[in-house]
This record gives structure tokens, sequence and C-alpha cells, in this order.
């Protein structure tokens, strides 16, 4: 059959209501891209990987002709056997194998609990401004997200002890609290230890399990984190996910849940997948547990000195317009422009342009807060793209919008 004739056919009508708007064909990256959560490529431990893929398949590979690698559903166990060393020496997590099973991605991994956790109707507690993948999983899912506003130490208990009571007195139990506490997305910030005791506190007066996504945990510049609320809870109401997406390299889409087995067993009913990719997983376990003490304080460094790159280069271009706290970590900078400013217009603006960027509100609930904000991911730019999109970034808001002046 030709091309052309395939293309007739009108699949219109046979589409269910309420799928996702259809997105564009992909024409490649552009010049300047700040968006996504990308990697620095030159970090990325290519040599290591490669010694990785060749010893682990030359001692196991025919393991590949078995489901799950002959490990089971959960996982190839020497990776979860890596992550139970990990999790307890970085974030004070005790678990055992059994207790971890790998996903495709963070990204499964909160498909997975929402499935096991979620029905239409439902509501969940979640940052006011918060990962872009979370908030469009709970509109499609026709859950209501309740956002608790952040300050510079995260999300604020004392708003979150609000929102639990009003809820309460309307009758509804919200199914979660999802946060990102260590490295939080977008914002960069880190809950302190006081805040972790006092969500747990209200985690359990109000009966309402927590959901906690770590995945940049591994990227605090200092390598000094909080232990995780997963290890600080006393009752087991800690759901984790972790992702090695930003540690070694996104395309590998390798994530992890940590949860009690009465969750784990309703969840693994739900990963029909036959088993995520189970050659990034022998790679990553054998890279893992010989060289990743070592490489993420090289990753650390290298991703500080572009954010640095990034502050100064805003600093000069936007002058007193741009407001911006120095984040405590990760991947991304949370930038704060003028009122007159809206960033859904300043991203067709600049995408024209050759930079694209996060618009604000695409990464909160407020959206009409956040509607000056926009997230800048620096990892993947070098020095010099970083630079010369910023500029060009504040040549197109001031044509647009006068600023900077």
């Amino acid at each position: 059959m030709n091309s052309a004739a395939f293309a007739s056919f009108d699949f219109a009508p046979l589409l269910p209501a309420g799928l996702p708007p259809a997105v564009a064909r992909w024409t490649g990256r552009v010049k300047f891209d700040f968006t996504g959560g990308n990697n620095d490529a030159d970090a990325l431990p290519l040599e290591g990987l490669v010694a990785a893929v060749t010893a682990v398949l030359r001692r196991e590979g025919r393991s590949l002709s078995t489901y799950g690698l002959s490990s089971g559903p959960q996982g190839y166990r020497p990776l979860r056997e890596f992550l139970v060393a990990k999790l307890k020496a970085d974030a004070g997590i005790a678990c055992t194998a059994d207790d971890i099973l790998i996903t495709s991605g963070s990204l499964q991994a909160l498909d997975l609990v929402n499935a096991t956790l979620l029905a239409r109707g439902d509501t969940v507690i979640i940052e006011e401004d918060c990962y872009q993948g979370s908030i469009n999983r709970l509109t499609r899912l026709g859950v209501t997200p309740i956002g608790i506003p952040l300050d510079r130490d995260g999300m604020r208990i004392d708003a979150l002890a609000a929102a639990l009571g009003d809820l309460k007195r309307k009758g509804i139990r919200p199914k979660y609290i999802y946060t990102i506490p260590t490295v939080q997305n977008p914002t960069g910030t880190i809950l302190p230890v006081e805040r972790r005791q006092d969500m747990l506190r209200l985690s359990a007066a109000h009966g309402v399990p927590i959901f906690e996504d770590d995945c940049y945990a591994d990227l605090i510049w200092s390598g000094e984190r909080p232990p995780a609320l997963h290890a600080m809870s006393e009752r087991g109401g800690v759901i984790h996910i972790g992702s090695f997406s930003k540690s070694i390299a996104p395309a590998l889409r390798v994530g992890y849940i940590v949860a009690p087995w009465d969750v784990m067993s309703r969840t693994l009913a739900l990963k029909t997948d036959g088993g995520s990719g189970a050659l990034e997983q022998m790679v990553l376990a054998e890279y893992c547990t010989a060289n990743f003490s070592r490489h993420v304080p090289m990753l650390r460094r290298s991703l500080r000195a572009k954010l640095e790159t990034l502050m100064e280069s805003l600093k000069q271009n936007f002058g007193a317009s741009v407001e911006f706290d120095d984040p405590k970590g990760g991947i991304f900078l949370w930038v704060k422009l003028p009122d007159g400013v809206d960033t859904l217009k300043l991203y067709q603006a600049a995408l024209a342009a050759g930079v694209a960027i996060n618009p604000g509100p695409e990464w909160s609930v407020n959206k009409s807060r956040a509607r000056n904000r926009l997230r800048l991911c620096f990892a993947s730019p070098s020095h010099e793209e970083i630079n010369q999109g910023v500029t060009t970034l504040a040549e197109v808001c001031r044509h647009e919008f006068g600023v900077p002046a």
C-alpha cells in the first residue's frame, strides 16, 4: 500500500473523547534549547558505560532470553541490590531488594502509583509550582490537585495544614500528598528536616500518605542531603520514587519505586509490559556499583558551572527586570520576569528566534500566578550556547514586552 492511500483513511471518528491535543511533527532541536530534563552530554560517562556493556553482556548476556533476566517481575536483582545500598547511604532509607520495583523511568513510576491509588473525582495535594508531568497526569485522570505554595525552603507547612483542615471539614480525604522535597522541580528548593517532620505528622494525623519524588536528589551542590521522607516515616506511609535520568542519562529510561508490599503487590499487577528495558538495567548495575560515587560529584561540578554561567548571563542581559533564587542543586532555574510579561506568548516568539523555554503556567497549578515565570534547563546547552541563547531571549522579550527596558 502506498503512503498516499494509507493517509487517506479517516481515523478521526474513531478517536475517543478526552485525548490530549495532537502533537506537531518533530523537526529537530532548536539552536538554543533550555527545555526538558536533558543532561550534560560532556559529563555523560560514555567510556564507563561502554565498558559496562561489554563486561555484563559477556558474563550474563544469555539471560536476555528470559523475561525479567530471571530476576522476577520487579527488575534486575543486581540493580535493586545497588539501590538498596545507595538509598541507605544517601537517603537513609532501609529497604530490601524486594521493596523495589524497577520502572521505565520515573514517569512510569508516576503512572503506576497513580493507577494504583487514584480514581476519577479524587483529590490530591501537590506543590503549587511543580513538575509538569505530574500536573498533566492528574488533569487527564480527572483528579483535582490542591496546590500548596512554596517559599525558599520548599512546601509551606502552614499552608499544607490549612488545606488538609479545609478538606477534612468538607469531608474530603486526599489520596496523597505529592512532593519533590529534595531539589524541587522547578524551584530547586530543599525541604528542611523540621518541615519533613511536620509533614509526616500531618500525614499521620489526617491518614493521608506521602508520595515522595526524589528524582533530583543526587544533584545537590554540597553533596549532602536531608534524609528522605521515606526514611523518616515510622508508620510506612510514604511511597518513594527515583530515577537514573538525572545522575546518568535520561535516554536510558530507568526509574524505580520503593513501597510497602501491600502497595507494591497491587502496583505489580498493573505493570503488564513484560519488564522494563533489560539491557539498560544490566548496564546501570554494572557501571553504578563500581563508579556511581565517583561520577556524580564530577557531574555536579559541571552542572554548577553551567548554572553560574546562566545566572550571570541573565543578570547581564535582563538587569534588574529578572528575579531568581540560586537553586541548591538540580538542572533548572525558576525565573520571574515583570508582571507585564506573558511567558506563554514569550515562548512562541522565542521559539521563532531559535530559543526554547518552558513557560511558567505549564509548571504550576496556579497558572495566573506563574504567568510571568519560566523554567530554564541549563544542563544540556554549552556555556557559549547559554550566553548566546539568553542574549537572544532578552532581545525577543524586549521586542515583545519592552522588558528589559
